[in-house]
């Protein structure tokens, strides 16, 4: 005969209520009034760049009376982009110097982020600062001092395209320089030494090993450096020097306070949507699948 032994009985405990806390009190709400002014100033900072875009479609001279949906201001007719000899060579001007930019800023941005990344010294730190010293300068300040040089002391540079070129591949090498470097110091130097130790000679390691793991961020900083020259005015309104040089920003900032028509703002348009297809590019190569370690002892098993 065995003894049962039963469970003395257990009483359930009502839960404790919850003691009511104000919105405002409460660290784990919602951010309503954060999420509301940033979409308020969203909405207000891109209102007047959709106005001005639904007028580059007006049927009409007036920029500021909606007369239908058309296209003619930007090719076809008289007056339009296309068809304005002026608003053509600003365009063509803007899309060189963007281009030039990026041929020449990219590589030597390239450069300077592998020489200061592999740069260990005192002097180092100093011209890691001197390097960014374009970005935080008023780009007003920057102007000036290049029209000074170039009339000055640089002589021997013409104001008009090739000092506009020097101006703008001054300020962008700062972008390339952050980017790539920003890229060098998460890949570190243990791909490349291991190129090292199985023969390559250290161009061999740079050239095969650590530029294409570099690409995504080469092709990210010259995508904003286009967008950038794009859309500089005031280096370019200093060393533009006479109206054959002139670029999309210049041109709109003289021709907005005489007679405007919605030519300018599909000029305008057309500077918006190649400084927006630069971003996204820029954007989608910083995204782009970064190639993990088995890919690259794979490279390194190939090049051996």
């Amino acid at each position: 005969m065995t003894a049962t032994i039963t469970p003395p009985p257990t009483t359930e405990r009502a839960a404790p209520a919850k003691k009511w806390v104000a919105p405002w009190r409460n660290p784990w709400r919602k951010p309503y009034v954060l999420a509301t002014v940033t979409w308020l100033y969203i909405l207000w900072s891109l209102l007047p760049v959709v106005v001005a875009v639904q007028f580059s479609f007006n049927d009409g001279r007036s920029r500021s009376t909606w007369q239908g949906f058309s296209t003619q201001w930007y090719c076809c007719t008289d007056g339009s982009v296309f068809e304005d000899p002026s608003l053509t060579l600003a365009l063509k001007n803007s899309l060189i110097l963007g281009l030039a930019t990026v041929l020449v800023a990219t590589p030597l941005g390239v450069m300077l982020a592998m020489g200061l990344s592999r740069w260990r010294s005192k002097a180092s730190s100093v011209a890691n600062g001197i390097a960014m010293v374009p970005l935080v300068t008023p780009e007003i300040v920057i102007g000036s001092a290049l029209y000074l040089v170039m009339v000055n002391l640089y002589q021997f540079v013409p104001l008009g395209r090739p000092a506009m070129l020097l101006g703008h591949v001054t300020f962008s090498v700062s972008y390339v320089l952050v980017i790539v470097r920003s890229r060098l110091l998460s890949i570190g130097r243990d791909y490349e030494e291991a190129a090292r130790d199985l023969g390559a000679s250290p161009l061999q390691a740079i050239r095969t090993i650590l530029v294409p793991l570099l690409m995504p961020s080469i092709f990210a900083s010259a995508m904003i450096t286009f967008a950038t020259s794009l859309d500089d005015f005031v280096v370019s309104q200093f060393l533009y020097g006479d109206a054959s040089n002139i670029t999309v920003p210049i041109k709109l900032y003289s021709a907005v306070r005489a007679a405007p028509t919605p030519a300018l703002n599909a000029l305008a348009t057309l500077l918006l949507v190649g400084s927006v297809l630069a971003l996204i590019l820029a954007y989608v190569g910083l995204r782009a699948r970064k190639r993990g370690p088995g890919s690259a002892l794979d490279d390194l098993a190939d090049y051996g």
